[in-house]
């Protein structure tokens, strides 16, 4: 069995998808989950190309990783400066990562019109750079840019790009078909000639424009590439990057190659969601693997033979990828998602016991309304708690308000909340101000639980989102509000929903309170 590596690039290609901004403590947040699931390389960003991937390098060190190894991504150095004085070749080795990946131009009409040189004067760049860097990391590998393309119209020059980055040391040479344009085929003769005329370890990276990026990569690993590189969800510029959702399964459960472990594997379903909660994006029900319809069945004649035996209508099975087969007229997916959830949340549940039935049908009732606990796992949490009679109440509302007031209109607005709570005996009455109406309301409650809960004091709110649910209704939508909190051991997610964003917001800061308690008392 064939070890393939995977190597994971949402958080620097994945970030130029349109309509996705990731923060650094989001990438932080990725990362973890990159992590656990076993992806063997993730690239961070470009170090030297904005100041938030900077200081992502600066805290990612901090993380306990198990499996992954961060990589920074940068280009060769500059024609105009020496390998040794390039500002860019600096920041690269200012992250201080075992691994950094570089890209090179393949392709001679790039080098000519876009760099402005020699082809030689390149090979010399390609060279220089990656033997510099490599004597400063463990590894480097070399992102032949533009590479089938430049194959394409010259393919001695495009090979001689492979050989100057071989020949100065680098760790892999990744074929890259930047504009996404080239077909299976295409990508299948390239590769076996690349491997025939340069024995050395092909990576693969390719882009969707033409809808082929998954099949391109499967065929360049059948044809003996040893690492894919791709994302999360296809996220990336234009169409898209490679899916390593549909990648990964396609190679290690069609194919026979080695990617994850088998208990990794079962958490691509849950990876893939967690990225599009972090992203603030809908999950694309009909994305194979690891959609909600992937193993949906609605047909009469469908659901009749999946009854009788998955297999029939189920091209594997859905469970190795972390996902649950559906019939649509009768639901019966999810009491194992919920087990599974339960026995990591130390919770004895078993498979027989009548509180799963009652779980289940609460889980399917709140999702009816909007939520989902897909990066919101401390309130999946306290909600099973709260179901099966664990949950204790640290304190009860009574009542809040919040004002918003703006008097002039050159000066920003003031957002006051006060709030009433009963904690035991105590009636506890305050107010406080914040730079909005959440962060007013959450000054407010924490100000007033402070005296009972001290420890609340190291609790920080990380990130707030909102998402419209409702498509049409305006300002009267339903939202979902998603918030990442933390102290000084661990961070954790809470979720609400409501057509009042105030309440919604509650909800979620009701639920991370109430988990930092639960989690001290444990």
């Amino acid at each position: 069995m064939r070890q393939i590596e995977i190597y994971d690039t949402t958080l620097r290609d994945g970030a130029q998808a349109e309509d996705i901004s990731f923060s650094v403590e989001d990438k932080l947040r990725i990362t973890k989950k990159l992590d656990e699931i076993g992806i063997h390389y993730i690239e961070g960003g470009w170090p030297g190309s904005n100041p938030k991937d900077a200081e992502y390098f600066k805290k990612v060190r901090k993380l306990p990783l198990t499996f992954s190894k961060i990589v920074a991504f940068g280009s060769t150095h500059k024609p105009t400066n020496k390998v040794e004085n390039d500002a860019n070749l600096k920041a690269l080795l200012d992250a201080k990562t075992e691994v950094i990946t570089i890209f090179g131009k393949s392709w001679d009409f790039h080098v000519k019109e876009a760099l402005k040189i020699s082809l030689e004067e390149n090979l010399d760049l390609i060279y220089n750079s990656v033997s510099f860097l490599k004597k400063h990391v463990e590894k480097v590998f070399f992102d032949a840019e533009h590479f089938f393309d430049g194959y394409k119209h010259n393919p001695e020059y495009a090979l001689k790009c492979l050989k100057a980055a071989k020949d100065a040391g680098s760790d892999c040479l990744v074929l890259c078909d930047t504009n996404g344009g080239t077909l299976p085929l295409t990508i299948k003769a390239v590769v076996a000639k690349v491997i025939e005329e340069i024995d050395y370890p092909i990576g693969i990276h390719t882009h969707n424009d033409s809808e082929c990026a998954v099949a391109n990569s499967v065929i360049a690993i059948e044809m003996g590439a040893k690492q894919v590189q791709g994302t999360i969800n296809g996220f990336g510029e234009r169409c898209g990057n490679a899916n390593l959702c549909s990648i990964i399964p396609n190679l290690q459960i069609k194919l026979g190659y080695k990617c994850l472990n088998d208990d990794q594997l079962k958490k691509l379903r849950e990876l893939s969601r967690f990225v599009n909660e972090i992203a603030n994006l809908r999950h694309f029900k009909r994305q194979p693997y690891v959609g909600d319809s992937a193993f949906a069945h609605k047909g009469g004649v469908h659901v009749s033979a999946v009854s009788k035996n998955p297999e029939t209508y189920e091209h594997i099975r859905p469970e190795m990828v972390g996902n649950s087969h559906r019939v649509l007229i009768s639901d019966l997916a999810g009491k194992s998602n919920i087990l599974r959830k339960a026995s990591e949340f130390s919770i004895s549940l078993k498979p027989d016991s009548p509180q799963l039935q009652t779980i289940l049908d609460e889980l399917k009732a709140l999702e009816h309304q909007g939520f989902q606990f897909e990066g919101a796992e401390a309130s999946f949490e306290l909600l099973l708690k709260k179901l099966l009679g664990f949950h204790k109440r640290f304190f009860d509302l009574i009542g809040f308000r919040v004002i918003v007031s703006k008097r002039r209109e050159n000066e920003d607005p003031l957002s006051e909340a006060t709030i009433m709570l009963k904690v035991g005996k105590n009636i506890e009455h305050t107010a406080a101000t914040g730079n909005g109406p959440v962060n007013a309301l959450d000054n407010a409650l924490r100000k007033a639980l402070y005296k009972f809960y001290p420890q609340l004091k190291s609790v920080k709110l990380h990130d707030y989102k909102v998402r419209v649910l409702t498509a049409g209704k305006g300002t009267s939508a339903k939202v979902r509000v998603l918030i990442e909190s933390g102290d000084e051991t661990s961070r954790w997610g809470t979720v609400g929903v409501s057509e009042n964003i105030i309440e919604a917001s509650w909800q979620a800061l009701v639920d991370s309170i109430e988990y930092k308690l639960l989690k001290d008392e444990n």
